[in-house]
């Protein structure tokens, strides 16, 4: 009787350090799966959100230089007596793209201030050129 009590626990035993392990080993798993980067942000874009209807809904990649102004030359072209020849320009960098105004007339609007200086763009920011809004985006 003791021998089979014996065999019992012995069993017991090991049952319950491969219970140990298996749990031990998934919850292993659950690390390393849980460790693995996420996915990466979807990269930044400038929508015309309004103003003329030929570039209404135009939707410009943030990842290199975009200058916007009246010069036929440029990434962005508004055909408005408010928009300077060259009005502004966004320039990616390690932070975020940044606007600068480049010395135009009437001024670049981010959020509803007028900037005198380069400022770091996310997504949500609104931006006014003349009678053009635009908003920034993730793709």
């Amino acid at each position: 009787m003791v021998d089979v009590a014996l065999l019992a626990g012995r069993i017991l035993l090991l049952a319950l350090l491969y219970l140990f392990l298996f749990a031990a080993v998934r919850a292993g798993l659950g690390i390393i799966r849980g460790g693995s980067p996420s996915q990466p942000e979807r990269p930044l874009v400038l929508v015309v959100v309004s103003g003329p209807p030929e570039i209404t809904g135009v939707r410009i990649p943030l990842d290199a230089r975009v200058r916007i102004g009246r010069s036929p030359d440029l990434e962005l072209v508004i055909g408005d007596d408010f928009v300077s020849t060259t009005h502004a320009q966004i320039t990616p960098s390690a932070s975020g793209p940044v606007i600068e105004d480049l010395g135009s007339t009437n001024g670049t609007v981010v959020g509803g201030r007028s900037i005198k200086r380069a400022v770091t763009l996310a997504a949500g920011d609104e931006i006014e050129i003349g009678p053009v809004k635009m908003k920034v985006s993730r793709s």
